[in-house]
């Protein structure tokens, strides 16, 4: 009897003490969280799109702009900034921007259980292209915005003048996700890992994985500081971001046979050289399915055309917009550039979204 009362109070000990460590990281992850807030500000306008509010940055066109408006679609992980550092400056003038935090990420709010996949997002740009003006676009998906953007083509064509895929993730394939993902979308046990541990562990690991992402293409320097990538280790966001890569290759082994039905200009940007997805499968899977799509492949290309080759998106939407553009030929001349500056990062390679 002596020794199970012993027994029951070192278990009760030990049990506070884990609730203490728990409060204690939860109290941290929210003083983390508000730090990197006041490090990476909003920089868009929140906009209600029926019952809740998404954050876009949205640029008017330019006098002389010679481009229809282009909406942006940044992937897993991200946020506005990721597609406003490539693209704003270079395109600031020439056409309306519309830059958009997707449901749950950045500064937007999530809004329903119809935000968990990728038709449901496709839905909320819809809504806030109406409350913007915009009635027509060419839609840029990166990586999960792929995904999302064949969707916008399928289930909103009269919304979209061309689109334009770099390293997408759109169709089923082997293998999964990193294991954290289920982990942080499950009930009960998943917002505890998102409140205590997920920041403070991704914040260890987040400038090794950006690397990756890039990678065999060197990561700009000033990366980290003006895109904000730890935006999506603050709780809600990690949940939210969760919930669309574990969803992910269900709702594409659904609705991928339905990108046959996209009959809009569209290029498909890719190299042979991604860690994150496999190009084999998803960037020629949206090149056969959509009828005239042009793959533009190139050897040494990671993750990110975006910041890579962004004068070969520059020219896609170019050409979509009816200008005469040789995409064959750019992709050639930028091969040796890469080659010539490819790095090898250390460490594994995150599995975001569609791994090898």
């Amino acid at each position: 009897m002596f020794l199970a009362t012993r027994i029951g109070l070192a278990l009760l000990v030990i049990f506070l003490l884990l609730i203490l460590a728990l409060a204690a990281l939860a109290i941290a992850t929210q003083f983390r969280a508000r730090a990197i807030e006041a490090e990476t500000p909003n920089i868009g306008e929140l906009t209600d799109v029926g019952g809740y509010s998404l954050n876009a940055l949205h640029v008017p066109a330019g006098p002389d702009a010679d481009l229809p408006p282009i909406v942006f679609i940044h992937g897993a992980s991200g946020n506005l900034r990721d597609q406003a550092g490539a693209f704003l400056e270079p395109l600031r003038g020439r056409a309306e921007l519309l830059f958009v935090d997707r449901p749950g990420h950045g500064y937007s709010e999530r809004g329903g259980p119809e935000n968990d996949t990728p038709d449901g997002q496709a839905g909320a740009i819809a809504r806030l292209m109406e409350k913007k003006g915009i009635e027509r676009a060419i839609v840029v998906g990166h990586s999960f915005g792929g995904a999302i953007t064949a969707s916008f083509g399928v289930l909103h064509p009269d919304k979209v003048e061309g689109l334009v895929f770099l390293a997408a993730a759109t169709h089923p394939w082997p293998g999964g996700v990193d294991w954290y993902y289920h982990l942080a979308s499950a009930p009960v046990i998943g917002p505890v890992f998102c409140h205590t541990l997920a920041l403070h562990a991704g914040m260890m690991r987040i400038a090794a994985a950006t690397e990756h992402v890039f990678a065999p293409n060197p990561r700009p320097a000033s990366y980290l500081e003006e895109t904000g990538p730890a935006l999506v280790l603050r709780p809600s966001t990690f949940r939210s971001n969760a919930k669309d890569v574990a969803g992910l290759h269900a709702y594409v082994t659904d609705f991928s046979p339905r990108y046959r039905e996209i009959a809009k200009p569209t290029v498909v940007i890719t190299g042979d050289a991604d860690e994150i997805v496999l190009e084999e499968i998803h960037s020629k899977g949206l090149a056969r399915d959509i009828a005239g799509a042009e793959l533009v492949w190139i050897t040494g290309l990671g993750h990110k055309p975006d910041y890579m080759v962004t004068d070969i998106v520059l020219a896609a939407l170019e050409k979509i917009a009816g200008q005469d553009r040789d995409l064959q030929a750019m992709a050639r001349e930028a091969e040796p550039r890469l080659a010539a500056t490819s790095v090898d990062p250390k460490g594994s390679a995150p599995s975001l979204q569609a791994g090898q």
